[in-house]
């Protein structure tokens, strides 16, 4: 049964839930905000959960009939906000699925709560909408906010909603979830929680996500052989990842791992620290072959690559630009 005990990190959102429920103060409206995967649904989850359990407590009980019917979706009186349009929540949503709605008492319960997940993509019509609720909610209304983007919502709603801000989580925190409760193997949790940095749902999608494997594979084929391709090799690798449609951003950090670990081990011949410790013979190889300005101007480019793609400029343009810098150092 979902509980407050088992979110992974965020003491400062669970302290201050849980504080709200004991003191029986709770707010009308919440936004919960961290990057997408963080875990936001399951926080609002539980909140809502505790928020309607009958005994009452600061953890819900998991076995009262309002936390049965609140696991399996069911609850009458704790209301998920879906919308038609993939990447729009229209004015239309919020006033049949809200504005209407939270007039009418809840059912069974002492709350009524409205969850809307990704509300940065309310259009500034919806957000006006659902202000008119958040003036005046009636007593029994709580409206929680899951969003990636604050800078999407109006200064309005901002004001009139407590905001929980999602931290990165601890990376031996992030490696001992992995390992115990998905018995990821300790080499393969080290390549999950550096990219995940702090964000628990990512690692876990990464951790047993065959894509991942083959994206990781590939870039690795790749980097371990660059210096003595041609051309016409380089480009059929990129024409490789564009087929994938893998995210072009998780190839990208394979090979900035990669060229962190070749640079960590040229200063240092310490393989402790090193995330790609397996390929130890060919980051030597890297290390020996490279100077230190050769790696950091790699380095810099793979990150110039990600901004460049960020702003739509052409994929196959950006991909020949990056490899021809590796070539060259």
């Amino acid at each position: 049964m979902p509980g407050f005990k088992d979110i992974i990190g965020q003491e400062h959102i669970k302290e201050h839930l849980q504080n709200a429920l004991e003191q029986k103060k709770i707010s009308h409206a919440y936004i919960i905000h961290g990057e997408r995967s963080s875990g936001k649904e399951y926080i609002a989850k539980v909140f809502a959960m505790a928020l309607q359990c009958e005994k009452g407590g600061t953890e819900p009980c998991g076995t009262c009939q309002s936390c049965m019917q609140a696991v399996s979706g069911n609850h009458p009186d704790i209301i998920y906000v879906s919308h038609e349009k993939p990447n729009t929540i229209g004015v239309e949503d919020v006033r049949t699925q809200i504005n209407q709605d939270i007039g009418i008492k809840p059912y069974k319960s002492n709350y009524k709560i409205y969850v809307v997940n990704e509300c940065e993509k309310m259009t500034p019509q919806a957000q006006n909408a659902l202000l008119k609720t958040l003036e005046e909610p009636p007593a029994y209304g709580v409206i929680l906010l899951l969003t990636t983007s604050l800078d999407a919502l109006l200064p309005t709603i901002l004001s009139r909603c407590v905001i929980l801000n999602m931290r990165p989580v601890k990376d031996e925190q992030v490696k001992e979830y992995l390992m115990n409760e998905l018995q990821i193997p300790n080499y393969k949790a080290d390549i999950c929680v550096a990219f995940a940095r702090g964000n628990i749902g990512r690692a876990k999608l990464l951790a047993v996500s065959e894509e991942f494997d083959n994206i990781r594979n590939n870039a690795l084929r790749l980097v371990k052989n660059i210096h003595e391709m041609e051309l016409y090799e380089v480009t059929k690798a990129i024409k490789e990842i564009s087929d994938y449609q893998m995210d072009v951003n998780d190839y990208l950090d394979v090979l900035s791992i990669w060229y962190r670990d070749v640079l960590l081990f040229k200063a240092t011949h310490d393989t402790n620290p090193l995330i790609f410790k397996e390929e130890i013979q060919a980051i030597r190889k890297a290390a020996d072959r490279s100077a230190y300005e050769g790696i950091e101007t790699i380095l810099k480019a793979l990150d110039t690559a990600k901004t460049r793609l960020r702003a739509n400029v052409n994929f196959e343009l950006v991909m020949e630009l990056l490899f021809i810098t590796i070539q060259e150092n």
